[in-house]
């Protein structure tokens, strides 16, 4: 979320780091946003003045009422003429007459108190004489007044209300805009636009065709796409023996490398409440595209990023704490709505899927090198798989909804034929932070300020596992399991399972 005060004070510098987003629902939100905090601003100030008014008109009434001095011709004359002056907005007028009450009761005041009866009273110089005057009258004239603030206190009321609907609204608004690109990214307005840096390592050579993994999983008997289809539908697939080996060595090679590297590993939910998501920026934008437990309110993850945001929700660190590193290992789920008809052969984009999430708490001025040690270690660890890999930096039109800046590391898939993503690394600054509420205190005792948040895949599978099988594939059909991963999966080579 960003910070308001940054749309009041730069709404149009706003509005153009948005448009080079090329999102323009984006930019209405931000016009909603501005229309939506002078109105909210308007009420507020009027609010507190009435509230100001009201303490000051009860104080004032409750001394009135209880002053013993005053005869029946004061309570009728002042309050009736202290309720007509509160009805239209002379405040000060009331006040004046609460403090200084006077006697002269007029017939049109009699009448006022009681105007069923039609009662017949005659002024005498212009004033209803004493005899005319009778306490149950004065008792009508002080319920007139009592009643007059009552409705001031309903007025209120309701313009507290007018504010929490303009505060629900304001919020939806802000909850739509999406965080401000880093002034180093590059301009471009999709995907293709990316700016691929040079890979590292060599691209594997064959003196026969070279399968894609969905011919070659399934002759080693290792992926299983129709029995995954039986038991969930498209986009699952079963993994058997050695796929399944493979698939758990990966995982654990990677939480080894990054425990290695000193992160710390957490074991999170794969469930979480709806305002996680909202903390970690899924939502609102990113609703339709995950899975939903309605009876228990509980939401699937679709990334680790989400669970490990929100550890500390609500909460404020210690600035000697930070920098804060984590590593978790979860399963994700995504219903891929956004993404029909993408990727629909093989196991590149699928419903369910595990990954290792590299996460980062630390201070704003040091969030860049952050980004830089995270995409570094994906970085190391596709090279240690001795796989192709190359780092691609995001236009700000794929910049995505969190991220101020963003890098995707991909690996080249030699029976595809194509470079897989195998990580996607952001800094977000302190756009979830402001969303899950997340501060540090700094050392020097000043006021609290929110930290910046970083993720990157560390790495996901299973297009990892797609690279290794592709890349290493021998022309009888088996595959040469890469030295790093010898260790967890006790074998050298995958051949055809029974």
């Amino acid at each position: 979320m960003l910070d308001i005060a940054l749309l009041r004070e730069k709404p149009e510098w706003v509005k153009a780091q948005i448009a080079r987003l090329h999102d323009p629902g984006a930019v209405e939100h931000v016009d909603a946003v501005l229309a939506l905090d002078q109105r909210r601003r308007a009420v507020l100030q009027e609010v507190e003045i009435l509230k100001a008014d009201r303490n000051k008109l009860n104080k004032a009434f409750g001394q009135f009422r209880g002053n013993q001095k005053l005869t029946d011709a004061h309570r009728i004359a002042t309050a009736v003429e202290a309720a007509q002056a509160i009805d239209a907005g002379d405040v000060a007028r009331a006040l004046d007459l609460l403090a200084n009450p006077t006697n002269r009761v007029r017939a049109a005041q009699i009448r006022l108190l009681d105007p069923d009866k039609g009662i017949d009273v005659q002024e005498v110089d212009g004033l209803v004489p004493p005899q005319d005057i009778h306490p149950e009258h004065a008792q009508a004239a002080l319920n007139i007044l009592q009643a007059t603030l009552s409705a001031l206190s309903d007025h209120i009321g309701a313009l507290d209300e007018q504010v929490n609907t303009i505060d629900a609204d304001l919020r939806e608004h802000m909850l739509w805009i999406p965080n401000l690109p880093h002034a180093s990214v590059p301009d471009g307005m999709t995907d293709a636009e990316n700016i691929a840096h040079p890979h590292h390592g060599q691209l594997p050579v064959f003196d026969f065709p070279p399968l894609a993994h969905w011919d070659l999983g399934p002759k080693l008997g290792i992926i299983d796409f129709e029995r995954g289809v039986k038991l969930a539908g498209t986009r699952f697939y079963i993994l058997s023996g050695l796929g399944a080996r493979l698939h758990r060595a990966l995982t654990n090679w990677m939480l080894d490398y990054h425990l290695a590297h000193g992160r710390q590993e957490v074991y999170t939910p794969f469930m979480v409440k709806e305002e996680a998501m909202y903390g970690s920026a899924q939502f609102p934008k990113f609703r339709d595209n995950v899975y939903l437990d309605p009876d228990a309110e509980l939401y699937l993850l679709p990334t680790a990023e989400v669970s490990v945001t929100n550890m500390y929700a609500g909460e404020v660190l210690a600035e000697a704490d930070l920098p804060l590193r984590y590593i978790c290992h979860t399963p994700c789920f995504r219903r891929e709505k956004m993404s029909a008809g993408r990727d629909v052969r093989g196991i590149k984009r699928v419903h369910q899927f595990e990954k290792v999430e590299q996460y980062s708490f630390v201070r704003p001025d040091e969030s860049y090198a952050e980004l830089e040690r995270i995409v570094e270690a994906a970085e190391e660890m596709c090279g240690l798989l001795g796989l192709p890999y190359r780092r691609v930096e995001m236009v700000t039109g794929d910049l995505g909804f969190a991220a101020a800046k963003k890098y995707d590391v991909e690996v080249y898939a030699a029976g595809c034929q194509e470079w897989l993503e195998v990580s996607s690394c952001s800094n977000c600054e302190d756009f979830q932070a402001r969303r899950a509420n997340i501060k540090f205190r700094p050392q020097d005792g000043g006021r609290p300020q929110f930290v910046h948040t970083l993720n990157g895949s560390g790495l996901a599978l299973p297009r990892i596992l797609i690279a290794v099988l592709e890349n290493n594939q021998r022309a009888d059909g088996s595959v040469v399991v890469p030295e790093a991963l010898r260790p967890y999966l006790g074998v050298e080579v995958i051949g055809p399972q029974q």
